[in-house]
Order: structure tokens, then C-alpha cells, then sequence
């Protein structure tokens, strides 16, 4: 049985089939649907490229945009580099043998005298163990007194103490030891085998030596990152540039801080690309290119290589390189645009460093998003046919 449905015609009413009312409503509904996906939008992998150049700064928008040619990467292609500064490549090396306030030494004392000052009943020598150096630099020595210690060598510190005992007692022969205290020492921390406290000695008196005696570093050393403290001054450098440049082998300085961390630079990767994540930099120099390479390259159904953006701020001294103005101020927001579709653009790309904290955004195809529309038109309207077939 045909269902049956009353529609005005002229001043009466006429009868339309059911079939045909569920026609019009199929219409309707694709008309409302192309009126709603246009009003409402579709799901994307972030901002157009329209977008984004809508908030240049040009247009009332706080961002900078920069089209990347030779002059722009010669400009921008800074990057913080790690290494010491003068005042630690210049320091000069610990003495090995020299005493310092903090120190432990031992005294052995020979008198040639059967009943002597210092040696007990029947005895040659006297052993004073443990003496520590006291924070002016001095120690105690029986019948020679207050001596000074630091700054003298144990050699120097046997003569001096024999000097002061020889009036005292014929001949006297004393060997002066250091034992490890806490005075010339380092502080090693981090991501090493074997974090402590080291005397500096003989054979620890650079950096790369402390690092070795502390069991070397638990982590990946192209990753590693060595900081070194230095009361209010530090410094920084890669192990791997340590270990390669004798001039990052620096000499170490009694209380010194020495820190092994994993580096922790990175860029993220957004928009319509192979992967969505946060990528490490690692100790290698990373250009344009190979950012997006790494994370899959380009989405072939989604991205438009003529809208690959490096989001960054930029410090003003090379906003201003950059822009070619000196009346800027400040941390600037720059958006740098790559056009891979040119060959030049594929250099300027290659060219381009990505730095800490940069982010490698591509934008999706104009055609993409009319795709989703009409798939989404598409899909409304086979919903509605479904529907409609329902009233058959």
C-alpha cells in the first residue's frame, strides 16, 4: 500500500506519493548539508597557509612571515654553540702535589738519638697520621708548631718541618705523605657510573680524566653533555667534541662541579607530514630537509610543499639581520616559509638550520580540504538516501 501525503495545490489539495515527499526531503537535506559543512568546517591537521599569512604583521597579527631565500639563511642560520669560555682554557693546571686547605697529610719522623723528642721508649720513628689541614692552610706539628702547609709541596713541607725540628732534635729525617682529603677535589654528578667526590691528582687533573675516573658516562655519548661549574662562571661542551678538540680538555680547579645530562634540544614536527612529534636534535647540525625527513617526509595525499613553515622566536639581534630594520626590539615571532616545489627552494631548505625549540609545520593541500568537504556532502547525502528509502 502506497503511503499518501496532502500537498496545497491552487486553493485545494492534491495527493503526492510518499516516494516522492522522501525525494524533496533528500534534496533539502543536501542542500543543508553543503550549507553546513561550509558554515560549520571540517576536521584538519591545523592552520591554512592563508591562515597564517593572514596574521603577518602587516595585517594586524603579531608574527613576522619571511619567505627563505640566500640572504634570509645567511641571516638566520645562528646557533648557540657549546664550548668554554677564556678564563677556563686559560687556567693552568693543578699543582698534583700541592697542599691545600682541607687536606689530610702523614708525618713520619726519624730521630738519631736513642731517647728523642717525639719517638716513645725504645723506638726510632714517630708516625703522626691524619693531620688535616686547617681552613688558613696550617697544621701542628709537635715541638715545630704551627706550620703552613698550604700552597708548599709535600717535598717543600718535609724541608720546612725538618728546618723547625733540627734545633730541637740532631738530624731529624721526616717524610711528609697527602693523603685524600677534602680539599684539591671535584664534584662529579649526572649521568656518569660513579658519582662522588675525587681528589684532584696526578693523573685527574683534566676533565676527560675525571670523567674516566668517575666510571665514564651511563648514556649515549653522542648525546652527552658535559657542564662544568666554576663558582658564579660555566661552561658547557659536547663529549664527543671534549674528547676531539684538546682545547675543551680543560684543567680542573679544586671545587669544581662537573655535571654529565643527556641533551635535551629538540624541534617539533606538526601539520601534514609522514609523523606529529618532538623530535631530539642530538649533537649533528639539522637543516630543513632533514627535519622532514625524519619524521617521514611529506604527507603525499595531504601536504602542500609550497606551505612549509619553521615557527620560531627569534632574539633581536637576528630579527633585525633578518628583517634588514634596526627599529625592532625584542624576541621576535618568525614564521619562515619553504616553497619545496623549486629547486632553489630545495636548497634554501637544505640550507635552513632547525634550532632548539623550532617548529616544522606543513600545511595541507588547497584541493584537500575541498575533498573533505565533498566527501562529507557525499556521505550526508547517501545517509539521507538511506533515510529516504526508509518511507518506500
Amino acid at each position: 500500500m502506497t503511503a499518501l501525503s496532502f500537498s496545497r495545490v491552487g486553493d485545494g489539495f492534491g495527493v503526492t506519493s510518499g516516494r516522492s515527499w522522501a525525494r524533496r526531503i533528500g534534496k533539502i537535506a543536501v542542500i543543508g548539508a553543503v550549507v553546513l559543512v561550509s558554515a560549520c568546517g571540517l576536521p584538519r591537521s591545523g592552520p591554512s597557509k592563508k591562515e597564517i599569512f593572514s596574521g603577518s604583521v602587516e595585517k594586524g597579527g603579531s608574527s613576522h612571515i619571511i619567505t627563505v631565500d640566500d640572504r634570509v639563511n645567511r641571516a638566520a642560520n645562528f646557533s648557540p654553540a657549546y664550548g668554554f669560555g677564556a678564563d677556563f682554557q686559560r687556567a693552568g693546571q693543578v699543582g698534583a702535589d700541592e697542599v691545600r686547605p682541607g687536606d689530610v697529610l702523614g708525618l713520619s719522623i726519624w730521630e738519631n738519638v736513642d731517647d728523642g723528642l717525639l719517638a716513645s721508649m725504645g723506638a726510632s720513628s714517630t708516625q703522626l697520621q691524619e693531620l688535616q689541614v686547617d681552613s688558613q692552610g696550617y697544621i701542628f706539628v709537635p715541638y715545630a708548631g704551627r706550620v703552613l702547609a698550604a700552597g708548599n709541596s709535600p717535598d717543600e713541607l718535609r724541608r720546612i718541618i725538618t728546618q723547625k725540628l733540627e734545633t730541637q732534635t740532631p738530624d731529624p729525617q721526616v717524610m711528609v705523605t697527602r693523603v685524600a682529603g677534602d680539599g684539591a677535589t671535584v664534584s662529579v654528578m649526572g649521568k656518569v657510573n660513579a658519582q662522588g667526590v675525587y681528589p684532584i691528582e696526578r693523573p685527574t687533573r683534566s676533565l676527560s680524566s675525571m670523567l674516566s675516573r668517575a666510571g665514564g658516562v651511563s648514556i649515549e655519548p653522542e648525546v652527552s653533555v658535559v657542564t662544568v661549574k666554576r663558582g658564579n662562571a660555566s661552561g658547557k661542551v659536547w663529549l664527543r667534541d671534549l674528547y676531539s678538540n684538546s682545547r675543551n680538555d680543560i684543567a680542573l680547579r679544586p671545587g669544581d662541579i662537573i655535571l654529565v645530562e643527556e641533551d635535551q634540544r629538540s624541534f617539533t614536527a606538526l601539520g601534514a607530514l609522514g609523523g606529529q612529534t618532538k623530535v631530539p636534535l642530538g649533537n649533528e647540525s639539522i637543516n630543513a630537509i632533514e627535519a622532514v625527513a625524519m619524521v617521514g617526509g611529506l604527507s603525499t595525499t595531504l601536504a602542500d610543499p609550497k606551505g612549509v613553515f619553521v615557527l620560531r622566536d627569534e632574539p633581536q639581534s637576528v630579527a633585525r639581520a633578518v628583517l634588514g630594520r634596526n627599529d625592532v626590539y625584542g624576541t621576535q615571532r618568525m614564521a619562515y616559509v619553504l616553497d619545496l616545489t623549486k629547486p632553489d627552494g630545495m636548497f634554501m631548505a637544505r640550507d635552513f638550520v632547525i634550532r632548539d625549540s623550532d617548529t616544522v609545520y606543513v600545511t595541507e593541500a588547497p584541493f584537500v580540504q575541498w575533498q573533505k568537504t565533498l566527501q562529507s556532502i557525499l556521505g550526508t547525502a547517501s545517509d539521507v538516501g538511506t533515510t529516504s528509502r526508509t518511507f518506500e
